[in-house]
């Protein structure tokens, strides 16, 4: 009996022996498992904290440091890589005691939304406190490859930028150097910046309060103030040599042969604006230089090409980390001929201060040769405007009433000095009267009467249809020219608003464009829209020839030789270069008694058709007509 007991009872002690192993097996297991699931949520608080950019969340802990402390090391070094989300996943969790490692895979989402990936080590510790992250000292925490000072820096980088090129294919703003003059705030004095405004004509004291404005506030950014062409840089380098705090960067930009050539057409290249950032959908960035206006701002995707992306650090900037390739821009082919141009922009020189603008086309093609504007800088007149085209309008109503049979250039229309529509009185612009003359010669002298007159037998729809028929409207949208107009010749809605029509006035509205086009129009005999961008081809432009009425044609071609024969436009008689054709025009505008007039004068010589508007003039006959023989006299000077 006492040895099965002792049995018994060394069978049951090590039953108790085993059970309390078994104790100390199941305390570890169950602490073990605790830790590894502290330490990852270490981890994965650190990740999320990293994809926030905030460090401060709660139960997130740091060995041997803050979270602010943290927070500062983390701007100083990824500030550079620019406000793009980023993504932080963490790995699974290797933990040996109380030490514990993962892996963060992270991909920032660089300017452009460019994804730059790599992976990054984490440690978590154990201490009293519990786990917590245990940032290197050797080495960055943020990139593996940085130093634990080092700041990484991700720069935009550009092809080779694309050019306009005229119609022969040779670029009309090439790649050239300029200088932005700059104010540096540290080392500028009021001295120093008072002198650079008398040497860039700022007015006086306007730099100078911008560099009080920059030192109140501590900022160390530039101040931009010029931006010089080689030549003017040239003029001017002593002057700013000699000044403290003025610096001028070289860069290289698309660069027209002169300042003002072609300029609201081309448009302009230069520093993005915070708005066109916003706008941008993430092509723009601060510090980036594109086209801003013009054709150089609408096709800037084409000639600017794709930006690409270059990530460095502090420690090599010469060494990249990683490295997007940018993709380069391809040209934009134009129509445009800078000849033809150079004369145009020669001839409304003689405008002085009134605006004005001169549209040539080519008669064989339709294309536009030339647009230009005074003043150069500025609205594009020639384009986008909007005028009332006044007797320059009769081309169209005269090819109403010869397409209707309702006159000939021959028969016989009076022309009293006024006449009356529906109780409304309409009269000559100076009050004439030419008694009983043929249609061709109220047509050359510009009778309004007559035309009132006869704007009674058409019907309402018969100057929008004649407008129509010639190729005045229709073409806008597949120019390639953002914001270009060509005119609206609304059906009219009574007898008043006809007899206002027939001369150009009411509701019809034209850009200077539209009259060069009309002109072409009538000179080749068949309508073809116009063109300027080529290369990348608009949408939609269908440019097949559509032949208008011959013998029509063939009568406006001598109604149009009449009035500078015999007419409104007699100043271009005996005009270098061959017979002109044309039509002046006077429209009225604004609330004055009497009121403002605008002065057109449009036409062709040859295989060159043209509109010319000065904004303000006594008449077309007397402003626009001069500045249309000093466009023609140039270009055949050569």
């Amino acid at each position: 009996m006492e040895r099965r007991v002792w049995v018994g009872s060394v069978t049951a002690a090590a039953v108790l022996v085993v059970a309390a192993a078994g104790g100390v097996w199941w305390h570890e297991s169950a602490s073990g498992r605790a830790d590894d699931t502290a330490a990852g949520v270490q981890v994965q608080d650190f990740a999320k904290a990293w994809q926030k950019r905030s460090f401060t969340v709660t139960g997130l802990r740091f060995a041997g440091t803050t979270a602010q402390a943290v927070a500062t090391q983390f701007r100083s070094a990824t500030s550079g890589l620019g406000p793009g989300p980023v993504s932080v996943r963490a790995g699974g969790v290797q933990r040996q005691g109380d030490r514990a490692s993962s892996t963060l895979h992270v991909t920032w989402s660089l300017s452009g939304s460019v994804p730059w990936s790599y992976d990054v080590p984490v440690t978590v510790v154990k201490g009293a406190g519990g786990w917590a992250v245990q940032l290197p000292t050797t080495r960055s925490a943020w990139n593996a490859q940085l130093g634990p000072k080092d700041r990484l820096t991700a720069t935009r980088t550009w092809g080779t930028r694309g050019n306009l090129l005229d119609s022969a294919g040779t670029p009309l703003a090439p790649l050239g150097k300029v200088y932005g003059v700059q104010i540096d705030p540290v080392r500028a004095t009021p001295q120093s910046v008072a002198a650079l405004e008398k040497i860039t004509n700022e007015p006086a004291g306007s730099l100078v309060a911008k560099l009080a404005s920059a030192k109140k506030s501590g900022s160390q950014a530039p101040i931009p103030v010029i931006t010089y062409r080689q030549a003017d840089f040239d003029a001017r380098r002593s002057q700013l040599d000699a000044l403290a705090g003025v610096i001028y960067p070289v860069r290289e930009q698309p660069l027209a042969k002169t300042r003002t050539f072609a300029q609201p057409l081309l448009g302009s290249f230069g520093p993005v604006s915070a708005e066109l950032i916003a706008k941008s959908k993430g092509r723009y960035a601060v510090g980036d230089y594109a086209g801003i206006s013009g054709l150089q701002g609408q096709y800037d995707a084409v000639l600017g090409g794709t930006p690409g992306v270059r990530v460095t650090s502090s420690a090599a900037p010469g060494k990249a980390l990683f490295d997007k390739p940018p993709v380069a821009g391809t040209d934009v082919k134009t129509t445009l001929d800078p000849r033809v141009q150079d004369a145009a922009e020669s001839a409304l020189q003689a405008t002085g201060s009134v605006p004005s603008a001169l549209v040539a086309v080519d008669v064989k093609t339709g294309d536009i040769m030339a647009s230009a504007n005074s003043p150069a800088l500025g609205l594009d007149r020639a384009m986008t405007g909007h005028y009332p085209p006044g007797s320059a309008f009769k081309i169209v109503t005269s090819y109403a009433l010869l397409t209707s049979g309702q006159v000939t250039p021959t028969t016989p229309v009076t022309c009293p000095p006024t006449f009356v529509v529906d109780g409304r009185t309409y009269k000559n612009y100076e009050g004439e009267a030419l008694g009983s003359p043929t249609f061709t010669t109220d047509f050359a002298k510009s009778c309004n009467t007559a035309f009132v007159q006869l704007s009674t037998k058409l019907t309402d729809d018969a100057l929008s249809t004649a407008a129509t028929a010639l190729g005045l409207t229709g073409w806008a949208n597949t120019l390639g020219v953002a914001h270009a107009f060509d005119a609206k010749a609304p059906v009219n809605n009574g007898k008043t608003d006809k007899a206002a029509g027939a001369i150009g006035q009411g509701r019809d509205v034209v850009s200077p464009l539209a009259l060069a086009v009309l002109a072409g129009n009538v000179a080749r005999g068949a309508v073809v829209p116009p063109a300027l961008v080529t290369s990348p081809a608009p949408a939609g432009a269908d440019r097949t020839p559509k032949p208008l009425n011959a013998t029509v044609v063939s009568q406006l071609q001598g109604l149009m030789g009449a009035v500078v024969a015999q007419g409104t436009g007699q100043a271009l008689v005996g005009t270098p270069g061959g017979i002109v054709r044309g039509k002046t025009g006077t429209a009225e505008f604004g609330s004055g008694n009497p009121p403002q007039t605008h002065a057109w004068f449009i036409g062709f010589q040859g295989d060159i058709a043209f509109a010319v508007l000065v904004e303000v003039g006594k008449s077309g006959g007397t402003v626009a007509a001069p500045v249309a023989r000093a466009f023609l006299t140039r270009l055949a000077q050569g």
